[in-house]
């Protein structure tokens, strides 16, 4: 008898533990009966708050389902403009599940495979948008009416999923790398040429002023030279004057200095030879026993 009271305490509890299934905060649930979902009156899907719920024992199963925004950052895609010109484009969505009976059914309950069929509606959406704008229309200024329309789009396409779009976003516009690498090519040669013609401005300027300078240093030198000659001739002209002057005042005692220089200079070596008639004014103070 107390066997058969602990069985059936067991049992209860285990019945008792399957009939009650605990719905986190940031989490929906749906229950399926029977694999359907279960309604209401009024034939709209049961969504179960966060908290504690009772079902149906061993013929129901629970599905939970984020309730929370979520984040979708897939990698860049490619996009035509209008001009027929790709670009790589960077975007991110925004969403969340608002029909959870829908979400089940459509998308079946997986974030992931969610995530992919809402990817494909919001790059139609956004390959619609830029497919009729220009590359310069895009990047001005229609950049902000671009993700506006993506958004209606992608919201309207998203409904069937059980999915509200809350935003569509644009993070980046890139050319794709062949072009960008052209067109950076395009831009160091532009830049190349111009700075090649900086130098050689700058080569040519460099010449004028070296010319100028040099101009300059020949003139001054020459203007030096002048004046050095022009000093050289007037202490010339003053020793001249000197001299002139002293000759003046006594021409013999200037004749007699003069000489005795002339023998000083002449006489400084025991090796020099002169050949000189005997007679000869050079020797008139030598032949003069007193010296006059």
């Amino acid at each position: 008898m107390k066997n058969m009271t602990v069985v059936g305490l067991i049992i209860a509890a285990f019945l008792a533990f399957s009939s009650v299934f605990v719905v986190t905060e940031g989490q929906r649930a749906i229950v399926l009966l029977f694999s359907k979902v279960q309604k209401d009156s009024q034939d709209n899907a049961v969504v179960y708050e966060p908290g504690l719920h009772l079902k149906v024992p061993f013929f129901s199963q629970v599905r939970r389902i984020d309730a929370r925004i979520q984040t979708l950052d897939g990698a860049p895609d490619r996009f035509v403009t209008s001009e027929k010109k790709d670009l790589i484009v960077d975007s991110f969505v925004k969403w969340r599940v608002n029909d959870f009976s829908a979400y089940y059914l459509r998308a079946r309950g997986d974030k992931q495979y969610a995530e992919t069929l809402l990817k494909q509606k919001v790059n139609n959406g956004l390959r619609t948008n830029f497919g009729s704008r220009t590359i310069k229309e895009i990047v001005s200024g229609e950049r902000s009416e671009l993700m506006e329309e993506a958004l209606v789009q992608a919201s309207e396409s998203a409904q069937e999923l059980g999915i509200e779009v809350l935003d569509v976003r644009v993070k980046q516009i890139n050319l794709p790398n062949e072009v960008s690498n052209s067109i950076f090519q395009r831009m160091r040669a532009e830049r190349t040429a111009v700075a090649k013609e900086h130098r050689s401005e700058g080569q040519e300027k460099a010449e004028i002023i070296r010319a100028e300078v040099d101009r300059r240093v020949t003139v001054m030198l020459a203007d030096a030279e002048r004046n050095a000659r022009a000093v050289r001739g007037q202490g010339d002209a003053l020793a001249a004057k000197i001299y002139a002057d002293a000759y003046n005042k006594d021409p013999e005692f200037f004749g007699f200095v003069r000489s005795l220089e002339a023998y000083k200079n002449t006489f400084t070596s025991k090796g020099d030879v002169m050949v000189l008639s005997p007679d000869s004014e050079f020797f008139d103070y030598m032949k003069n026993k007193k010296g006059e």
